[in-house]
């Protein structure tokens, strides 16, 4: 099992790249893909998402937009910008680098 602070790092990816295949999603929803999709290895924590949430609108990757559901109850829903797309591309490509890195230390004979 991945340690707690396994995402460290990451987490900007995984919201990004989330965001790009699910749009308009909500904070619940944004967390609950992330486990969906990896099989229940990965979890993003409320108190490690919204910061991350807030810091990525005020960079002006992803906008949100308050809406009322039929419930009545209030739900901000986000959904990347032009901005996130290309960060979504550098982050991706940091990934992959880094990736690469620490395969090739494993590998060493």
């Amino acid at each position: 099992m991945p340690k707690q602070d396994s995402l460290q790092g990451s987490l900007d990816l995984l919201v990004l790249k989330i965001l790009s295949r699910r749009p308009r999603l909500h904070g619940y929803g944004i967390m609950a893909a992330v486990q969906e999709i990896s099989d229940e290895v990965l979890r993003v924590e409320e108190g490690s998402l919204y910061p991350a949430l807030h810091r990525m609108e005020e960079a002006g990757w992803i906008r949100a937009q308050w809406i009322t559901k039929d419930t009545g109850r209030r739900a901000r829903l986000y959904e990347l910008t032009a901005a996130g797309k290309k960060q979504l591309a550098a982050e991706e490509s940091r990934w992959q680098a880094v990736t690469t890195a620490v395969n090739r230390v494993l590998r060493m004979a």
